[in-house]
């Protein structure tokens, strides 16, 4: 068994990231005139990317911008939506046979469906799309080329100025119809961005836009967390030269501080309910596990052990909690029930596994492993089976969060002095840079949807 001197790596881990270290509300309505549910089996081992051809939509602007092509603009927006989920397979404009006059047909009957089926597509997005100084307006169709068949026509509406919502809203419909998920796009990923000595918390978009300062702590802050409704983030915070535990409101900005006994106070993560938080705690002279009751704060020890207990994450169902422990010589994975009660180690290979994440779909829990003195991602199912190395490059990917779809996995790459925050499928594969910097960036952490 290491000493309690021996385990200090996991908590001077979490300090030394950091020491060198929504949504725009907008109402799109639409109307459903048809809907056929096609769900594709994406969990497949076998699956292959969806091809979709996209058109642009029939460009009928009645203002005096007619001359831009506000079609082909939404058209681009959904192309880029879907290929950010790693699921679909765009297929060119270039390759497409349908002539200038055909290409703008929206009924059954006027589409060429063999043109489609040659160049190897398997749906196919058509519609109009009428922009005027008030509003955008359009139908979106989509269609099951092999059967020849509909599968649905929608109306969306927007302000003149949220021509991107309209791109997002049928990009979402095409997920929700094709896969039974509307997808990650409205969600946000909150991070730590360290300038210099000092650090904060910032957010930024599904799609990497949207940039946004969350506080003005100027100090050191580390494992922040969403409530599931979006309108709280919980954090640690040394902003007072020690760490401390603070809930900020995230609609008017104000902020408490939740938890500030002697020794360490760290976040955890929220109940899937919003009704609870996790922490850890020291103030009873050993890490330990606690819950807080967010209405009446209420204090719940869980652990209670000679080892060190940190980093809790709930199961979706909130039946179960995962957490890091060295009570068997090094840190590893265990799970619990919420009470405290059963707990199991469910990883046994290397010797450093720590920052686990359990998955919105319940069967996987993502985690950080050392491997040949870099932190690689790794995921296991929720008995300790079945592990799964995901990334592989010569740098130190830690902190994995999962989307709230539970198919990507948002996380921290850190190679030589620069930061980058990254998101793959759940497999592993379809990596892309969502934001990177010189300056350090850490610990992300993945919002519910917003509505």
């Amino acid at each position: 068994m290491l000493t309690r001197k021996d385990f200090q790596t996991l908590k001077k881990k979490c300090f030394l990231i950091l020491s060198f270290t929504l949504f725009f509300y907008t109402s799109v309505t639409l109307n459903n005139s048809a809907a056929a549910k096609i769900y594709v089996d994406i969990d497949s081992p076998f699956f292959k990317s969806i091809p979709i051809a996209i058109c642009d939509l029939n460009n009928m602007s009645l203002s005096p911008t007619k001359q831009v092509n506000w079609g082909s603009t939404v058209s681009e927006g959904i192309k880029k939506d879907l290929s950010l989920t790693g699921i679909f397979n765009i297929l060119s404009k270039k390759s497409f046979l349908e002539d200038k006059d055909s290409i703008t047909a929206v009924a059954v009957g006027k589409i060429r469906f063999p043109d489609w089926t040659a160049i190897g597509a398997d749906y196919l997005l058509k519609g109009n799309l009428i922009r005027n100084d008030q509003e955008i307006i359009a139908d979106a169709y989509l269609f099951d080329v092999i059967r020849g068949e509909l599968i649905f026509n929608k109306k969306y509406r927007a302000a003149a100025d949220k021509i991107k919502d309209i791109s997002r809203a049928i990009a979402s419909d095409i997920m929700l119809v094709l896969i039974n998920d509307a997808g990650d796009f409205h969600t946000k990923i909150a991070f730590v961005f360290k300038k210099g000595l000092k650090s904060d918390i910032y957010s930024v978009s599904y799609d990497g836009s949207d940039i946004k300062n969350i506080t003005n702590h100027q100090s050191i802050l580390m494992a922040p967390c969403w409530s599931p409704d979006g309108n709280w983030l919980a954090f640690t915070s040394f902003k007072r030269g020690r760490p401390e535990i603070y809930l900020r409101n995230l609609k008017n900005g104000t902020e408490k501080r939740i938890a500030s006994f002697a020794g360490l106070n760290l976040c955890g993560s929220f109940s899937p309910d919003g009704r609870k938080l996790l922490l850890t705690l020291s103030k009873d002279g050993n890490e330990e596990i606690y819950t807080v009751e967010m209405n009446t704060w209420k204090l719940q020890r869980l652990t209670n052990n000679y080892a060190i207990d940190v980093s809790p994450s709930w199961s979706p169902d909130g039946k179960k909690i995962v957490f890091v422990s060295n009570r068997s010589g090094s840190p590893q994975i265990y799970t619990m029930d919420n009470d405290g009660n059963n707990v199991k180690r469910i990883t046994y290979r290397g010797n450093y596994n720590s920052s686990p994440s359990w998955s919105p779909r319940g069967d996987r829990i993502v985690y950080e492993g050392l491997v040949n003195n870099k932190y690689q991602i790794f995921s296991i199912d929720a008995e300790g089976n079945n592990p799964m190395q995901l990334t592989f490059e010569s740098a130190n990917n830690e902190s994995p969060s999962w989307s709230p779809s539970g198919r990507q996995i948002v996380y921290v790459s850190r190679k030589s002095s620069k930061s980058r925050i990254l998101i793959m499928n759940s497999n592993g594969s379809n990596q892309r840079v969502l934001y990177e910097q010189y300056n350090k960036l850490a610990m992300p952490s993945w919002s519910e949807r917003f509505k």
